[in-house]
């Protein structure tokens, strides 16, 4: 981490076991990713008992990553320990997702365009399709879903997803329109 890790409480009696706590589930934060470069821990007793015990605790847990900003803030619990885990846990999880998401490991929404075959060549296996936008775009045989080239004719409605080919844009994922997948 960047900065030191910034711990505060508030109506709450400060304990070195809470403090280690915390610590630790930082610590393990940096294993799922490493370069945090901040983390800013607070732990509240927002109500008490007429007797002055807390109601509940919570714990936010704000941590600083290049690009963005992640923010836990967990409903009371009874339980200080249990309250600092689960914040951390969820935390884990979001900083998983977006260690993920740096990484390209997550896929991103692909949209499907239109088109109508207008050239069909059967025998070599491959074919051409007018976008809606009135680009010519090359496929072949083996990007047609379900094995289905051989029900394309010249005319069908068909939805694919454009790619930038060796010599021009050519269709992936070519699916007869009405087909869903």
């Amino acid at each position: 981490m960047q900065t030191p890790l910034q711990i505060s409480v508030r109506n709450v009696d400060d304990s070195d076991a809470a403090r280690a706590l915390v610590q630790k589930c930082v610590a393990k934060l940096e294993v799922f990713y490493s370069r945090i470069i901040s983390c800013r821990v607070v732990v509240d007793a927002p109500q008490r008992f007429l007797a002055g015990t807390p109601v509940g605790y919570n714990v936010h847990v704000d941590i600083r990553v290049p690009g963005e900003e992640i923010v836990v803030r967990r409903q009371a619990h009874p339980e200080l320990h249990t309250a600092i885990q689960e914040a951390f846990d969820a935390a884990g999880r979001r900083l998983q997702d977006y260690a993920r998401r740096i990484r390209g490991d997550i896929k991103q929404s692909v949209t499907m365009s239109r088109g109508t075959v207008t050239q069909l060549f059967p025998f070599e296996g491959y074919g051409f399709l007018t976008s809606d936008d009135g680009r010519e775009i090359y496929f072949h045989r083996h990007s047609v879903l379900d094995a289905a080239f051989e029900q394309l004719d010249v005319g069908s409605v068909v939805r694919f997803v454009e790619e930038v080919g060796v010599k021009g844009p050519q269709a992936s994922t070519v699916t007869l329109a009405g087909i869903s997948h």
